[in-house]
């Protein structure tokens, strides 16, 4: 468990897992996995990536940032 919002962003703790398992992705209801380093939830069927600011993740699409095909492997 986290001890606060801010822990979250400024030391770059893991997701809490109880909470990556309850969230899903808006546009394809699908899994998400948590870039540390980016600190972004990311959804590799929407090609989308959530930030994480304020260690609150933001889930919404307008929010979200276009995954390349680098990002995905694809090239």
């Amino acid at each position: 468990m986290l001890c606060c919002c801010h822990c979250f962003v400024n030391y770059h703790l893991p997701m809490d897992t109880k909470l990556l398992e309850l969230l899903v992705c808006p546009v394809t209801k699908g899994p998400l996995t948590y870039d540390r380093e980016k600190q972004e939830l990311v959804s590799r069927s929407a090609r989308l990536a959530y930030p994480i600011r304020d260690g609150l993740p933001v889930m919404l699409e307008s929010e979200a940032r276009t995954l390349t095909d680098e990002e995905l492997g694809l090239r």
